[in-house]
C-alpha cells in the first residue's frame, strides 16, 4: 500500500464515495463535492484522487454496464474499502479530539 496519509481532498473523495454508494462514479462524485463544499472541482481532480485512493488501498472500482446514453461506454463505480473506512474513522477521531481539546474561548475576538 502506498503512503497512508489522508489529505483533505481525498478525505472528501472517500466520504463522497459513501455517501453515493454504486452511484459512485466520477462525474456524481464531483457534483456530490461541488454541492457540499460550493467550491468549483474539475473532474480530473476527482480522477486523480480516486487513482491514489485506490493506490493506498482506501477505495475498489469495478465498471458498470454499458448505456446507450454514454454512447456504450461503463461507468468506473468506486466503493470505500475497509482500510478506506478505518482511514476515514481515524480522521473522524483526530478532528473530534482536537475540537474537544479547545478551551471554550479559542476563537472569541475582541474587537475592543
Amino acid at each position: 500500500m502506498k503512503g497512508t496519509y489522508l489529505g483533505e481532498f481525498e478525505e472528501l473523495v472517500l466520504l463522497s464515495v459513501g455517501v453515493l454508494q454504486q452511484e459512485a462514479y466520477g462525474l456524481a462524485i464531483k457534483k456530490e463535492l461541488e454541492d457540499q463544499t460550493q467550491r468549483k472541482v474539475s473532474i480530473s481532480a476527482v480522477h486523480a484522487s480516486c487513482n491514489r485512493l485506490e493506490e493506498k488501498g482506501y477505495l475498489t472500482s469495478h465498471f458498470g454496464e454499458k448505456t446507450q446514453k454514454r454512447g456504450g461506454r461503463r461507468k468506473k463505480i468506486y466503493a470505500v474499502s475497509l482500510p478506506g473506512q478505518k482511514a476515514l474513522q481515524r480522521a473522524q477521531h483526530i478532528r473530534k479530539s482536537l475540537w474537544d481539546r479547545l478551551p471554550p474561548n479559542a476563537f472569541t475576538l475582541d474587537f475592543a
